[in-house]
């Protein structure tokens, strides 16, 4: 992609531990999810670096186990979350959101998709995290989560112009 994932993601939400604990917004937690992403595929690309293979019950099969059960849940109903972001920012140009999160939803679908496919074997190789890396729907939906983060950067950024702490 020519661009890393690390500090990519959420890089531009610093301070969301002053915002309030009582009520998570959808910003935060759709921040939440976008690092969930993020930190498993940094794990996966160290995973299939490693050349293991992945035997069932195994220690390093089990940990990249737990890290694509975490993507696969922060995967779950992404696009609600982000719809929820709009109603909640009272964005203009909603159409234009709404459009483009009917694509993020077909894509975390895909790549979900590929995920559980991967979850269903009996072990999980470096190989086959490998070609999971290498999906075409595994990095469009890192893309599209690069560009929900640009937005969130910029939300997080007005938002503390207008109330400076």
């Amino acid at each position: 992609m020519g661009r890393s994932a690390r500090g990519e993601l959420g890089s531009g939400l610093a301070g969301a531990a002053s915002r309030s604990v009582l009520a998570k917004t959808a910003q935060d937690e759709l921040h939440d999810r976008c690092n969930a992403i993020e930190e498993s595929y940094e794990y996966m690309l160290a995973y299939a670096a490693q050349g293991v293979s992945g035997d069932p019950g195994s220690q390093t099969g089990g940990q990249v186990r737990d890290y694509l059960v975490r993507t696969d849940t922060a995967l779950t109903d992404l696009a609600d979350v982000f719809r929820r972001l709009v109603v909640e920012a009272k964005v203009e140009s909603a159409d234009a959101y709404e459009t483009f999160i009917r694509m993020l939803e077909r894509d975390a679908q895909a790549a979900q998709a590929a995920i559980r496919l991967a979850l269903a074997q009996p072990a999980i190789s470096s190989q086959l995290v490998d070609n999971l890396n290498a999906s075409i729907h595994v990095r469009t939906l890192l893309t599209d989560l690069f560009l929900v983060d640009e937005i969130l950067k910029q939300r997080r950024a007005k938002t503390d112009r207008v109330n400076p702490s």
